[in-house]
Order: structure tokens, then sequence, then C-alpha cells
């Protein structure tokens, strides 16, 4: 269907639409004409990503004289395939309405790994041997050795890429990675390159976060988009976590081991060198002194992760002189890592700040903070010259440099934390030296300072005024929007007691208490003998699963629940948890119904869908919060507190309840979908708590549902099952339309209209 929103059509796939797509597309377009940054939450299961893409690529067909680029950011492969699929479906319509006009250019980027068609290469198992292999056989001097001698490997694919030139184009079109691996294979030419080359015409690039958050990366990949981009964070609950880790680097006992061999292998190149061709080493020293801008001329094959810090104004400056020539660099990273090994031979846990930590190294190791930050860029410059291509050997001493420019680059919103042992294993000494972020507005203010328009979207952003305050900027529309359904089918519950009317709750003083685990085997137990098909169960973290467990195989509860339902658990494996997964998904396709145990930070809470009848029920077994009494943890809410005045409880439940919304929302995915979420947990019914929820979910609660136990949360279950078998209309009644047709919308515009005119 087409429709005119304001001064737009918009060209959208599907013959009806939903109430909130509209409301949605209403806003969304709004933030693009005021050319700002918007927060959006949408309820899961009401088509959200279809709504952005009509919209956005409708908007730019409506301006073709300066149109928007979109890039649209996903966290997993799996979710970037699903949105070109539907950036197909909707390409193909607007080509069919408007002819070839309306042709666009999409691509997905994803690291070589995924896209590289060399199975030499791909016989590699890790990202970063892939990432070497193909560097082995492509970089500028291999090349130039294999032209003038013909038994140096190299990769076909580059070549005929390379010899292609300004000929290797995509032709319009929307290509999944599975489309560039086949026109890749089919023309001879390099998938990964090609992919890297074209993303600077497409109309619409699809890739991962790190593309645009992780400095490294987002320099080398993103530096080419123009400002009259629209760039949008799908599933973006968890973007704070996403930005600290990007700037966040540890270094281990492994790492300076790592580092030192490194910088053994190094020297001996560069006495090799000095042997046998003394004036590159030279050629490279007087590039330094000019400083580092020059850089920006590398063939493709050789750029590498680019600096870590953003400041464009180091690479004018010139390298300071004592590690301008290679044997003295060297030296000087010889003295940090004696230094940092060091640091961590301690027996207690130490905490500093930056500006302290950076003068105790000029003071026992004689490093000033100017060296410190261009030591990445100088080890950038030093493995070109020395010629290194097997980069996943290196990756200690990159870890080591990227440290390096990090605490020499900035002075606040980081603090050094180093533990002797890790907490959880307090007898194995286990030494580490952590630089953690506490700041998630520093990855992410480049982008809102580059792009006009940031669109930040998930179904879980409540409360969303949180947002802004967190990644430190002003958004120019912030909505949360409710869903419009026909028949009530979303049954939030929540459980505070057994049906011996004890209080159930996963609180660190009443979690190992034999009476809460026995009232959770109950409740499993009731709830398997009367729900059908699919129980998804949500535990706080692995050790409080393995316990739980445990204790019901003793108590023999398991082998009474195994009798309705079979049990598959998710491991810390990601191969037996996706085996766990299909044979779930096997036992519920059969009708034998299976119950899947599963961990509320762990994989599947966050990319894995259980709808239809894989999800019927999702327990909560209490409050998913953070190992509070980790360091860097405690380091950041400190940081929160002085910086941006939020209150550390208010931060912890936050992050609890999106992380349990963000659970039980795996379960409805359409409207035409239903289940029902039990929290069981006494601190939900707690009204501080509870209203952190998103909006969609609490329109649901009643009251009646908010302090039950375990017998009348079976009885609301059985009504709400017996209530859902009934049929229904799936266009809603003629007072509230849940899906609307042309003339609908068109009324609706012409009602509007009257409004504004009377």
């Amino acid at each position: 269907m087409k429709f005119q929103l304001e001064d737009v059509t918009v060209y959208f796939p599907y013959d009806q639409i939903y109430p909130e797509q509209y409301a949605y597309m209403l806003e969304l377009k709004r933030a693009l004409d005021a050319k700002g940054h918007c927060l959006l939450e949408m309820p899961t299961g009401t088509g959200k990503t279809i709504a952005l893409l009509s919209l956005i690529t409708s908007y730019a067909l409506s301006k073709p004289q300066n149109p928007v680029k979109l890039i649209y950011c996903t966290r997993t492969v799996h979710e970037m395939e699903k949105t070109l699929a539907e950036l197909r479906l909707l390409h193909d319509y607007q080509v069919q309405q408007l002819g070839p006009r309306a042709q666009i250019l999409a691509v997905g980027l994803s690291s070589r790994k995924n896209l590289c068609v060399n199975p030499k290469v791909l016989a590699s198992e890790s990202r970063d041997s892939v990432d070497a292999g193909c560097r082995k056989l492509t970089a500028s001097w291999v090349r130039a050795m294999a032209a003038e001698n013909p038994n140096v490997p190299t990769c076909e694919f580059f070549e005929q890429y390379e010899k292609a030139g300004s000929s290797a184009v995509l032709p319009p079109g929307v290509y999944t990675l599975q489309d560039l691996r086949a026109f890749g294979t089919k023309k001879g030419w390099c998938p990964y390159f090609l992919a890297r080359h074209m993303v600077q015409f497409a109309n619409v690039v699809v890739y991962s976060y790190q593309y645009l958050l992780d400095p490294k990366v987002a320099s080398i990949i993103s530096k080419e988009m123009q400002r009259e981009s629209v760039v949008v964070f799908d599933e973006a609950h968890n973007i704070d976590n996403v930005c600290i880790e990007a700037l966040s680097v540890s270094v281990r006992r492994q790492t300076i081991e790592g580092a030192r061999r490194n910088l053994n292998k190094m020297r001996q190149e560069i006495d090799r060198f000095k042997e046998t061709d003394a004036g590159r080493l030279r050629a490279e020293y007087n590039r330094l002194v000019e400083g580092l801008a020059q850089r920006g001329n590398l063939p493709i094959s050789d750029t590498w992760l680019s600096n870590p810090a953003l400041p464009d104004d180091i690479l004018k400056e010139a390298v300071p002189g004592n590690i301008r020539r290679a044997e003295h660099f060297i030296h000087v990273l010889r003295r940090l890592v004696q230094y940092l090994e060091g640091r961590l031979d301690t027996e207690n846990v130490e905490k500093e700040g930056l500006v302290t930590f950076v003068g105790s190294i000029g003071s026992q190791a004689g490093i000033d903070q100017k060296t410190l930050k261009f030591c990445y860029d100088r080890l950038h410059s030093l493995m070109l010259t020395l010629e290194i291509t097997d980069t996943d050997e290196f990756l200690h001493i990159q870890t080591i440099c990227d440290f390096a420019t990090l605490i020499g680059t900035y002075a606040r919103g980081f603090s050094i934390i180093i533990e002797p042992v890790d907490e959880r294993m307090p007898h194995i000494p286990d030494p580490v030296l952590q630089l953690s972020c506490h700041d998630a507005s520093l990855a992410i203010k480049p982008v809102f300072e580059r792009f006009q328009s940031v669109v930040i979207t998930s179904g879980t952003l409540s409360p969303i005024d949180l947002y802004p305050r967190l990644l430190n900027f002003n958004p120019v529309v912030s909505r949360s929007f409710t869903m419009s359904l026909t028949r009530d089918c979303i049954c939030p519950m929540v459980l505070t007691r057994g049906s011996d009317q004890l209080p159930v709750s996963t609180k660190f003083d009443m979690r190992s208490d034999l009476g809460v685990v026995r009232n959770y085997g109950r409740l499993l137990l009731e709830m398997v003998s009367a729900v059908p098909d699919g129980i998804v169960c949500f535990f706080v973290s692995y050790s409080y699963m393995d316990g739980i467990v445990n204790s019901w195989n003793e108590t023999g509860i398991l082998k009474e629940i195994m009798q309705h339902k079979l049990v598959f658990i998710e491991t810390q494996d990601v191969v037996e948890t996706t085996l766990a997964l299909d044979n779930y998904r096997k036992a519920c396709d059969c009708g034998r119904g299976a119950v899947f145990f599963s961990v509320a930070r762990g994989k599947v809470a966050e990319g894995i869908d259980f709808d239809r009848h894989y999800g019927r029920l999702v327990i909560m077994f209490g409050v998913p919060f953070q190992y509070t009494l980790s360091k860097i943890l405690l380091a950041r809410l400190e940081y929160l507190r002085e910086t941006f005045q939020i209150k550390e409880g208010d931060f912890l439940t936050f992050d609890a309840l999106r992380q349990a919304a963000q659970c039980v929302g795996r379960v409805i995915r359409s409207k035409a979908d239903y289940g029902m979420m039990i929290f069981a947990d006494k601190r939900y019914s707690r009204h501080d708590k509870r209203s952190k929820l998103p909006g969609w979910i609490l329109s649901h609660l009643r009251d009646a549902h908010l302090n039950l136990s375990t017998d009348m949360a079976l009885h609301i279950a059985r009504e709400f099952l017996r209530k859902m078998a009934q049929p229904y209309d799936k266009a809603g009644s003629s007072g509230k339309k849940t899906l609307l047709s042309q003339e609908d919308l068109e009324k609706m515009s012409e009602a509007n209209m009257n409004e504004m005119l009377y």
C-alpha cells in the first residue's frame, strides 16, 4: 500500500498497517525533518524494522536532490540477514510501483570470516586468523614479491578484483552476505573488499554496532560516510554497554608474555632489515618526522585497525623524537611491558585514576603522556615497515599499544582496576589489570556529532528518560508506543509467594533457602502440567541455575517435571546451546512439549525468539541484577553518580529490569501470538521496581495479578489459555481497529486535516 504522511509518499509492502507503525513513522519523520536524534520504544512483534525501512527509503525517494543514506546497525549477523530480507521485499515493491527510479543499492558488511570465498583462508577457525590469512595473500609487499616470483601465493579473488579496477561495482539491488559471496564467486572478485568499496556508494548499509562505535574500526570503515546519513541502532537497549566495551582493555599475564614474544620477533626483524634494507627504516623515520597524516594513502589491503582514540589533531603532530627510530620504540614498549608486569604482581585490589597512573608510568618507566598517545599508530607504522602479515600472532602487543594510547588520550571517564584473583575462583591466582571506561558517551559522541539523525530504538527502552543522560545527548523526539490489540494476548503476573504462602525471592540472603527452591520447583511443576507446548525459564545467573537444578534433581522435582515435558539447558558453550535449542524446537513441534532453562544475561536472552508454540509461558525466576560486588561496576556507579547525578539504586534497578523485560519479551513476536509472563519474586510487587518495565507490558498487568501465590497463578493461567482458544477477529472491531487499510489511513488524514482547519 502507499499513503501520504504529511509531505512524503510512503511505500509500504503490506496491504495493512498497524496503528502503532503509523504513529512510529510519523514521529520518525518529524525527527528527520528536524535533523535531530530520536529515541523510540516500540513493543516487540509490531513490525518495527519494516516501518523504519519503508519510512526512511520513502523519505529518500521524496527528496531526490539530496537523498539521505541509511546506516542500519544490528547486533548480530542473524539480525542483519533478517533486516536485509525485509529490505528486499520492500525494494521489490517500490520498484514495482515506481519503476527503475526506485532502485537502490543495499549492502550488508561483516568481517572477512563471513565474506571470504577463498577456501585456503577460510580453513582457519577464528576471525583473527582469517584476517591474518587474508593479509598474507593480499598485502602490497606480498603482491609486489609475487609479481617478480610467480611461486609466491596470492589470492586470485583479490587479484581479479584489483584487475577489474573501477569496473568492479555491484549493480543496484539488495545484497545479503550470502548474495555477496555468490556474486563474488561468479565474477571471481573478492566479496569482502568489494563490499568495503561499495559501502561509500550504497544507499543503505547494514552492519554491526562495532563499525560505528569502536573507534579502531570506525575510522577505517565509516570515515567515508557523509553527514546526510540517518544512523539507526536497532535493539539498542544495551547500547551503553557496547560503548563502554569498545573503549575498555584488559591486560593479563598471557598478554604480557605474548607481548614480550612479539617484541623479540620485531627486534630480530629490525636487525635483519638493518643489514639488508636500511633505507626502509630511514624512510619511515623521515615520514614520522613529518607527522602521521600521510597514512591516508595506504593500499586498501594494508589498512589496519586504526587508532583507538578519536581526536584528529594527533595525526597532525609529529611523532615524539624518542620513538621515531624503530629500535628506540621497541625499547619504550619493553619498559612499558615491564612496568605493567610489575603492577600485576599485587596481593590487593587496587583502583587508580588515569592521571595518577600515567604519572607513575612517567616516574617509574620514564614514558611521558605524549609518547603513550602515539603508541598505537607508531606500532602500526612499524608493522607495515617490517612487512608483518601474520597479525593474529601480534594481538598481544596490539592490546598493550591500544591500552597505552587510550590512557595517553583521555583524562577522565576511565579508571584502572587491578585485581589479583577472579572473585568467583579466589584460590587461583589470575591477576588482571583493567582499563575500564565508565562513560558511554565517549564512544558514541562522534556518531552524534557526525550524522544529522541518529535513531535509537528497541522494544525495551524504559525508563526512556535515562538514556539521554547516560549517552549525554538531547533527542528531539523521545516516545514510547503501546501495542494495539484486539484481545489481551499478553498476560503478565507477579508471583510473590508459593502455595504454602512463604515469600519467594532470589535476594542474596534468601536464594539458597530450601523453602524458596522448593516453591520455585512447585511453581514450574504446576505450570508444566497446565500449559501446552514450550515453556522458557530465565534464572539470574549460571551458578544459580546450576544450584537450583541440582536441588530439584535431588528432591525428585525434576523427575516429575520431565514426566510432563522434556528439559533442555543453556550452557556457556555455543555449540551445545544451539543443539539444545534445536531439540527444544523439535520437542515443541512434535507435541511432546519442552522446558528451556536459560540465563537472563546469556546468549539466548538477547537474540533468540520463542514465538508461537515455542513459548507459551516465560518464567523469570528473580530479578537479574548485575554482580554488585564487581569492582568495575562499583567504579562505574560512582562515576555516574558524580557526573550525571544518577543514583546507584536507580541505575541497578533500571539495568536489571531492562534485562528482565528483554527476557519476557521473547515470548511475543506478533499480534496473533499469545503468551504469559510470570515475574517470580516478591520484589516485583514494589512500585519502584515494577514501574520501570516497558509501557506495553505494564498496560496489561492488572492489579489483581500483582501479588499472587502459585495456586492463584495456576488458576489465572488456565482461564487465560481457555480464552485464547476462542476464535477472534484479527482486524479489530469498528470502534478500535488494530489493522488499518489504505482507506482507513486516508480517512484518518482527512479527519486530521479537518481538525486543523476548524
